[in-house]
């Protein structure tokens, strides 16, 4: 089972794709949720998920703009998918419990 904020941060990570790196994850989590996210509220989850095996990071070349610096991509493993499903699964079956 994930945490609600794991579960977030995969959902983020699988949105952003390619961009799916620390300020960007900030941002668009930010935006969406309307709370603020620190960088360690992204990375030390992205750590932990990474020693689980639900995300891989790679290195990202530097942009082509001056000053431009390298980056750590997170990309959704195949576990990290399966993780995302049980979680939806878990949710519809919540879900379907009212109805009782």
């Amino acid at each position: 089972m994930l945490s609600g904020n794991d579960e977030v941060l995969l959902l983020a990570v699988e949105a952003l794709g390619d961009h799916a790196y620390g300020a960007t994850l900030m941002k668009a989590l930010t935006e969406i949720t309307g709370r603020n996210w620190s960088i360690g509220a992204i990375y030390d989850p992205l750590y932990r998920m990474e020693k689980k095996g639900l995300v891989l990071s790679e290195m990202a070349a530097p942009g082509l703009t001056r000053g431009a610096r390298s980056r750590r991509v997170y990309k959704l493993t195949e576990d990290g998918h399966a993780a995302l499903l049980q979680q939806a699964g878990l949710r519809d079956a919540l879900n379907s419990l009212q109805s009782i």
